[in-house]
């Protein structure tokens, strides 16, 4: 079935209950027709009854969030932008400069790495890797990732950033780049100080992006221990002994921090990262972590309601050889709900008030806001479902004129 995308767009909200808004007066034409198809494509609604949703379970720490990774709706969290220090969660920062180089093709899984007589000397958790000799950057990601191992995270950051300072300097730009505004890192394992911390929500934030990014490389915060040098060293995260959903992410303790972690796991398609900050016990993390899980499991559900690509909309262009033009998200887009509840959803536009061509389908031209029981959950930019190449000469100038009058 060919379905024109407004009437695709009202096939949608008519599953989901999904209602659309926009601003300009070409945007609300738009909407109209999509709300005219979906009134007369949609049953008669059968009566829902939401699972009633309690207060989030009381926990004994400092700060903490549990999030959907894949719509980004925060579920429960207490003090989740409060600055803490992180210890050995930074190396989950470290790691994203890991995977980005790798991505990038700037580094390789098989390089090998000289180890500097500064990796060797690292206090704390470490590999037991040794001055001078060469380590795999695969084996120097097992070690930091499954062993937190201070040495090898030095000798990775000084791979990639030349220096530590270097890479601690990258570091930053990307959490900045990924919106955690809440976090500072000045070294690259986690070692406390004053200009070092992070929030439980950046936490979250930087959980889900590198889970969303590096899936190919996700895989070793999984694994239970791995083996150096003869020393078998088991993967501190006691979740993954406890919990088969559970596939990381990331352990940290100092004296002054506490006991943290970043937790990740997936039932039945749906993903959840919690962050639990400054607990009294590795057996609190572990407790408090499984009990935001299991909260966000138990009374909400997330859905797909749109495919990356698709268009949630239809825009006016002016001066382009097409007079209209599908605008869509560049990802997925899901919505989390309380269980039951899912159909009061609704998407707000913010576009300019004209679209001028050429418009190309990388380039992003407004906002959508998805409201969530009268509660904005999320922000996502729209672009283009397709290129717009300018109109001929008289077709931009009438359209021009036309322009003096909208």
């Amino acid at each position: 079935m060919n379905l024109k995308p407004a009437l695709l767009a009202a096939a949608f909200a008519a599953t989901f209950g999904l209602a659309l808004s926009g601003c300009g007066s070409d945007d609300k034409k738009a909407d109209a027709a999509v709300t005219d198809a979906a009134t007369a494509a949609a049953p008669a609604a059968a009566p829902t009854s939401p699972t009633a949703v309690p207060p989030p379970p009381q926990l004994q720490a400092r700060s903490f969030i549990v999030i959907d990774h894949d719509s980004g709706r925060v579920l429960a969290a207490l003090e989740p932008d409060s600055k803490q220090e992180p210890a050995s969660l930074t190396k989950l920062m470290t790691a994203y400069g890991v995977f980005k180089a790798l991505k990038e093709g700037r580094l390789q899984l098989t390089d090998m790495v000289t180890i500097s007589e500064r990796a060797w000397r690292q206090e704390g958790s470490r590999m037991f890797v040794e001055v001078g000799k060469q380590v795999s950057v695969n084996d120097l990601l097992q070690g930091m990732i499954v062993q937190s191992g201070n040495d090898a995270t030095v000798a990775l950051a000084e791979k990639v950033g030349g220096t530590e300072e270097t890479f601690v300097q990258m570091m930053n730009t990307y959490a900045k780049q990924l919106g955690m505004t809440g976090s500072h890192f000045t070294n690259s394992p986690g070692m406390p100080g004053p200009e070092h911390y992070m929030t439980a929500r950046d936490a979250a934030t930087l959980a889900s992006a590198l889970i969303h990014e590096f899936p190919e490389y996700y895989k070793f915060y999984a694994q239970r221990e791995f083996v150096w040098n003869g020393i078998t060293q088991m993967n501190r995260n006691g979740l993954l002994f406890r919990d088969p959903t559970v596939d990381g992410v990331k352990t940290g303790h100092t004296e002054t921090a506490g006991y943290c972690l970043i937790a990740s796991a997936k039932r039945d398609g749906m993903r959840l990262v919690s962050v639990v900050l400054g607990t009294d016990s590795m057996r609190a993390r572990e407790d408090a972590s499984a009990a935001l899980l299991n909260y966000g499991f138990n009374f909400f559900e997330t859905k797909r309601i749109y495919a990356a690509g698709q268009p949630l909309t239809q825009a006016r262009v002016w001066k382009g050889e097409d007079e209209q033009v599908g605008l869509a998200l560049h990802r997925d887009l899901y919505v989390t709900s309380q269980r039951g509840g899912a159909s009061n959803v609704k998407a707000d536009f913010e576009l300019p008030e004209a679209l001028i061509a050429p418009l190309t389908a990388n380039t992003a031209v407004g906002k959508t806001q998805i409201v969530v029981d009268g509660k904005p959950v999320a922000s996502y930019e729209l672009y283009p479902a397709k290129d717009v190449a300018e109109a001929g000469f008289f077709g931009r100038a009438w359209d021009s004129l036309r322009l003096m009058f909208h």
